[in-house]
């Protein structure tokens, strides 16, 4: 049975001084919402930490879906499981033992998910599949928002979709970058089932709206509507 879509807005393209008002604009219709936490390490940017983070959990009762772009996430990462993220992702060039973070974050309350950068390979980390429950593949470069969907990245969608069919896994293919109604049925067809989008939706007019495009579109795409 195929997943229904997941539509997860990322913040990072909200207005941050209202970021709670953001937040419960999406309320009903957004599946998750997507955390990009930077740490101006990992990647040359710096937005927001866990006391945002835990905070922000009492304003909504949307899951979390947190992005860790950090260095050491070992050491950091069960801190947002603990605070009630839904699902904690952690970059696979960022951690040595992503199986071990992994079985951590679960124990800790969280889904665990892994995510591969633009210029990483993915079949590495295939192997590693059944430890997940998520695996973020980054249509742009990790660090910005606002930049250029990717279509050569959805080859890395499709290797992760053909041996989570082979093996028979239930695991989340997320995608992160560049995600827009232009671009979200490509991602969908190669095998994506959850989305982030940025500027799509907080760009928009009315978000919720939006939202339910991006939805209905990947459903489509994925054979649901």
């Amino acid at each position: 049975m195929t997943a229904s879509p997941i539509i997860a807005p990322s913040i990072l393209a909200s207005d941050f001084s209202r970021l709670a008002e953001e937040v419960q604009a999406i309320e009903g219709t957004a599946d998750w919402v997507h955390v990009d936490v930077m740490d101006n390490h990992f990647v040359p940017n710096l937005t927001i930490g866990l006391p945002v983070v835990t905070s922000l959990r009492k304003a909504t009762s949307i899951p979390f879906d947190v992005h860790l772009m950090i260095t050491d996430p070992q050491r950091w990462a069960p801190a947002y499981a603990e605070a009630g993220a839904y699902n904690v992702t952690f970059h696979a060039e960022a951690c040595d033992d992503p199986v071990a973070l992994a079985k951590t974050l679960r124990a800790a309350g969280s889904k665990a998910g892994l995510a591969i950068d633009r210029d990483t390979p993915v079949e590495p980390y295939l192997e590693l599949l059944p430890y997940l429950d998520t695996i973020l593949i980054m249509t742009i470069k990790a660090g910005f928002g606002g930049q250029a969907f990717m279509p050569e990245m959805l080859d890395k969608v499709r290797d992760v979709r053909r041996r989570a069919q082979i093996n028979d896994l239930e695991i989340r293919i997320e995608v992160d970058g560049g995600i827009a109604a232009d671009t979200i049925e490509r991602a969908a067809e190669a095998g994506a089932d959850a989305f982030v989008a940025g500027t799509a939706v907080y760009g928009a007019a009315d978000p919720a709206e939006a939202i339910r495009k991006l939805r209905a579109l990947a459903a489509a795409r994925m054979g649901l509507a």
